[in-house]
Parts: C-alpha cells; structure tokens; sequence
C-alpha cells in the first residue's frame, strides 16, 4: 500500500507588534484561523515589539536568531508574517531561515483560490494571486516550482526568470473577461432596476453567519462552516417578507482585517453588488472578543468601496454563545436586531426591520381606479404593500405602499 495522505504542514506565526498594531495576539489569533482554514497547522508564535517594521527582514536580527532556533525546536516547515511583506523582506527571510516564508495575504489569496467555485470568482482569484506575485518575482524563492502546501494554489506558480510581461499579458486577460462579466452584471442590474423589488446586500465580517441567515430565510443551501471565507461566490435569492412583500437577499464575501487591497480590486465587481443595493444588513458576530474591531473593518471596506448612505439593519448574532447580555448598540445602523439565527431566534425582529425598512422607501397613494384599471392593482400587491382595497360604483379605492419609482404608472393621463 502508498501512502497517499499529504502530510500537514507545521507553520510559525511570526508578528511585528507596533503602535498601529496594538493588539498582536488578537491579530494572531485570527491569522491562526485562516491557517487552519487554508489546511496547515501552528507550531509556535514569535511577537516582537517595535516602533516600526523592519524594512529589511520585518523583525530584527535577534529575533530572527530566535526565530531560527524555533524553526529547528518544531520542525516547522515555513513561517507566516501577520503584515505584507515586501519582495526584499521575503528574500532575506529565506536566506536566513532556510523555510517558507508567506505572509497574511498570501495565505488568504489560498483559501480564495480554494473556495472559488464560479468560473468569476477563480478569474478574481487568480487576477488578485498574479497582482500580488508580479511584483514579488525577485523576492519569493518558491515561485519557481509548483509546490505543496498552502500559498500555492491557484493559477500555478510562476519560474524566477519568467518574462513579466506575459505576467501583465495575462493579468490583462482577465480583467478583459472581469470587464465583460462587470458589462453582464450591469445589464442584469439594469433589468432588475426595472422591476422595482429592493434589494439586501448581507455583509459583515467573515464567520459572523452571512450565509446561515439567507439559507435560513430563504433555504438557499449555500455552504455554512465555521470557518473564515467559508463561502466565497456570491448568491441572489427571492424572499418573501411574512406580509408579503418581496425582496432579492444577495450573500457577498466575508470581510477581514488587512483585507488585502489585491482581494478588494479583484472583486470590487462583485462586492458593489452592495453598493447598488437598497438596503445593507451588516450581520455581526456578538460573541467575538473582538467584535468592536471587525464592525470596524466592515464599515471600513464600504467605505473604500464607496458605498453610502444605505438604510443599514444591523443584526448582533450568535447571541445563545453570550453567557451575559450586554447593550450593543451599531450607531451608523438605522435599525438592530438581536438575534441567533442558527438557533432561528430574532426571526421574526429581523423580518419586521426589513420590512420598516422596505416601507421607509415607499410612498403613500390613495386612489380609485376605474375597473378598466383593476390590472394594476395586480402590481401593487406584487411590489407594494396593499392596506385598502373597496369596491365602489366608480371604481376600486385602494390605498396602498408603494415604490416611489413606480408612481408614475398610477398617476392621471
């Protein structure tokens, strides 16, 4: 018999602790988790405290001494850096470490590259690994070959001498396929503009139970896992609100601290489904220490992604793993939700703010409509919200919700 099983890779966790990253451990207990998440398991952490990164080997000569006797103690087969690291860094910690080297972002562009499922979100994936790699050639030994373990998958990785310029002939491919999938979506978006059901973009950081709640409102059977990006390609599905009313749930992407810039340009695309939404449901996990944190993050990346000045619900989930209750409170959301949406409880808070939320973009119409017109009424209980409807000798008397985009096709002739 062979052995087939491909043997687990031993990683260190190595950081730079400085004034803007005040709390290492924190940091590190999230990059422990994407290294799990991407397949590997941790040996050892090493943090040193600095007023600012090493340029050269982003930690000093003593710690890298450390770091080498460390690497030998464990067995470890390659070491992660919780920041970015610059082709120069790369190189000299290999020289002197004899290991892997890999950094935060390289170890999220794997487990992207091992989510994508949709023929978009490996073209993003790999856009993103080929930004990223292009300018770290002279710098990242491993490039040479095709290797085992985690920071390789993907598109293949690339030889030391390969000529950049097929590097930037290929990464211009696929933004051409990015460009023309952006012009499909915008068409798409086009004609769902046209049909006025609002949309609900579900965000917010990655684990906190995006996807649990549109499969449990919606049963879309999208992947669930405690696991950070356990889903990676967005998902559109109809809900029907329990009074009626319609609207379109799109799952997006987990968000993260030091979400790198390669991820967000590769998938601005497909993250500013948030931003042509109508509502923004932020979904936090109210059980994590570092809670505060990631709404900070999220809050962040929509910033960058310039989307504002959406009506916001904010939903404080996993509530049951709280052994207190504490007062949260989002002041940027206009509505909050307490709930445990694995364990189906705020259900029923959720549904009521989405719909104050889908009324607040209505508009109020009274009107009798000759029978001749009573078609219409049909649109307003499939887009609207109909509270009156009486049958009189001149026609229907309706009163009615409806969206201000459709106004026009109830006004006079």
């Amino acid at each position: 018999m062979i052995e087939t099983n491909r043997r687990t890779e031993k990683i260190i966790l190595v950081s730079a602790a400085t004034p803007e990253n005040d709390r290492p451990e924190e940091s590190l207990d999230e990059l422990e988790e994407l290294v799990h998440t991407a397949g590997a398991c941790v040996v050892g952490r090493m943090i040193q405290h600095l007023e600012h990164i090493n340029s050269a080997a982003y930690i000093g000569s003593g710690k890298l001494a450390e770091l080498k006797e460390l690497i030998y103690e464990t067995e470890a087969d390659a070491i992660v850096c919780d920041d970015e690291l610059s082709p120069a860094q790369y190189k000299n910690l290999e020289d002197a470490l004899e290991v892997k080297v890999m950094d935060r972002t390289l170890v999220i562009l794997d487990i992207f590259a091992g989510r994508a499922k949709t023929a978009e979100g490996k073209i993003q994936v790999e856009l993103a690994q080929l930004r990223y790699r292009s300018t770290r050639l002279i710098g990242m030994k491993n490039l040479s070959r095709q290797g085992g373990g985690i920071g390789t998958r993907g598109p293949g990785e690339k030889k030391l001498e390969v000529d950049r310029r097929l590097i930037r002939s290929r990464i211009a491919q696929l933004r051409e396929q990015i460009w023309d999938m952006e012009n499909h979506r915008a068409v798409t978006r086009a004609r769902r503009q046209e049909n006025p059901v609002p949309v609900a973009a579900i965000v917010g950081y990655t684990n906190a139970g995006k996807s649990t709640l549109l499969n449990t409102l919606t049963d879309a059977q999208v992947l669930e896992e405690d696991q950070l990006f356990a889903t990676l390609d967005p998902t559109t599905r109809n809900y029907q609100l329990p009074d009626g009313q319609e609207i379109l749930l799109t799952d997006t992407v987990g968000f993260i601290r030091k979400l790198p810039h390669h991820l967000i340009d590769a998938f601005r695309s497909t993250l500013e489904e948030a931003k042509y939404s109508d509502i923004i449901i932020h979904v936090v996990d109210a059980s994590n220490p570092a809670m505060e944190r990631n709404v900070k993050a999220v809050y962040e990346t929509l910033r960058i992604l310039g989307i504002q000045d959406k009506i916001i619900i904010t939903v404080f989930n996993k509530m049951d793993k709280l052994s207190e209750r504490p007062i949260l409170k989002d002041f940027q959301a206009d509505f909050t939700v307490e709930a445990s949406i694995k364990m189906r409880s705020g259900i029923d808070k959720i549904n009521g703010a989405l719909g104050q939320a889908v009324n607040s973009m209505r508009v109020y119409l009274g009107k009798v409509f000759p029978y001749t017109d009573a078609g219409k009424i049909g649109l307003i209980r499939k887009y609207g919200q109909l509270l009156t409807e009486e049958y009189r000798d001149d026609g229907i008397y309706v009163e009615a919700y409806i969206p201000a985009q459709m106004m026009h096709r109830f006004q006079e002739r």
